[in-house]
């Protein structure tokens, strides 16, 4: 729009340049700020309440969010070798739950740019296993927050690839159609509702199919065991 204009007009001026999108890690990051600035605000009371994760409390989650971070290559397969990512879930929550809360919140602040494991494919774990556990923990306690739609979009596309979620089975044949964002995929019933509770649900959840809609709702709640 300013071919040929004098250059002396064009010094005078300053170029805003579009904000660049925020990468993969820098939603990771963002994630795990916001998860710490939560814990921060439980009570000794909270941090042992139960979650959507059977049998875990707000403890243990928080001891499984944090748990891969300071493992070593070597360390992270003799976990896995343990008898596959359930088993090995459980080891690292035996391990680091008895630290206590304040031990657990200095990790999580220590590790806000996830390490290891959690770094993989661009930081796509970290966000993932952050968001899903950081919503498994705030549901029961009754503290909703609103999630940035790029962080929600970024965690609905990985959970449907990634094989531990087993949202890409739960998802099968279906079209997902969160309300809040600008994006849809899938074929198939359409099943309609918040982003979050989209990806809560597919991603194994009880209760949550309940606040969304479609014709595709009883088979995706079929699904969740």
């Amino acid at each position: 729009m300013f071919a040929g204009a004098p250059s002396s007009m064009l010094s005078g001026m300053s170029v805003t340049r579009p904000p660049e999108r925020a990468s993969l890690m820098d939603l990771a990051r963002a994630e795990r700020e916001d998860f710490a600035e939560f814990l921060a605000t439980l009570t000794p009371r909270e941090w042992e309440a139960p979650t959507l994760c059977e049998g875990w409390s707000v403890q243990d989650v928080v001891a499984h969010v944090i748990s891969y971070d300071e493992l070593t290559g070597r360390e992270l397969v003799r976990r896995l070798g343990r008898g596959g990512i359930r088993r090995a879930n459980a080891a690292g929550v035996a391990e680091y739950a008895p630290r206590g809360p304040e031990a657990l919140l200095a990790l999580v602040r220590a590790h806000t740019t996830p390490r290891g494991l959690t770094a993989a494919f661009g930081g796509r774990i970290a966000l993932l296993d952050g968001m899903i556990h950081h919503q498994d923990i705030r549901r029961p306690l009754g503290r909703p927050r609103e999630i940035p739609p790029d962080r929600l979009r970024a965690a609905l596309r990985f959970a449907l690839v990634a094989p531990p979620v087993g949202a890409f089975w739960r998802a099968r044949g279906l079209r997902l159609v969160p309300t809040d964002l600008d994006w849809t995929t899938g074929r198939g019933p359409e099943v309609r509702g918040p982003a979050e509770a989209l990806l809560l649900a597919v991603a194994g959840r009880r209760g949550v199919v309940d606040e969304l809609s479609g014709p595709g709702k009883e088979k995706l709640a079929g699904r969740i065991r």
